[in-house]
């Protein structure tokens, strides 16, 4: 028989999947950039291409990590609620009628720490636990908005 305690174990793990791949993910910037803070409108701005310099005046360069890296994945749904797919297509119709670039996309994790660090207007996504004194994080999705 389905006792309460069973059920009750079947229900918390039908929500692993849900909660599981959600990581801890913080926007950051290299600390040349002249950046302390971003809202998440700046930042989606930037990600997006509605601006191209960051707002100290630096060029923005922002960094996407690879198409299959499920960090990516995490980042635009906590950004913008869209899909992968959703933002390939943003961008195909944003490159045709001949607006913004979309972010470069670094080849992992490594090359974009790499990028970030060596390029004062370069800002990127990454978990924090993977935040170190290369990066400044301008941006977090856990703290409430200002």
């Amino acid at each position: 028989p389905l006792t309460m305690r069973k059920l009750i174990r079947l229900l918390a793990l039908a929500c692993l999947p849900l909660t599981a791949g959600a990581a801890d993910l913080v926007v950051v910037a290299n600390p040349k950039s002249g950046i302390d803070q971003m809202s998440r409108k700046e930042v989606t701005f930037v990600f997006m291409g509605r601006w191209r310099q960051l707002p100290s005046g630096l060029p923005a360069m922002p960094i996407d990590l690879p198409d299959e890296n499920p960090q990516r994945a995490d980042f635009y749904r906590q950004l913008v609620n869209k899909s992968p797919s959703e933002i390939k297509a943003y961008w195909s119709r944003l490159m045709f009628s001949g607006g913004a670039r979309p972010p470069v996309a670094a080849g992992n994790a490594e090359e974009q720490m790499k990028l970030l660090s060596n390029t004062p207007g370069a800002i990127g996504y990454m978990e924090r636990a993977a935040v170190d004194g290369r990066f400044k994080i301008v941006f977090d999705f856990s703290s409430p908005p200002q």
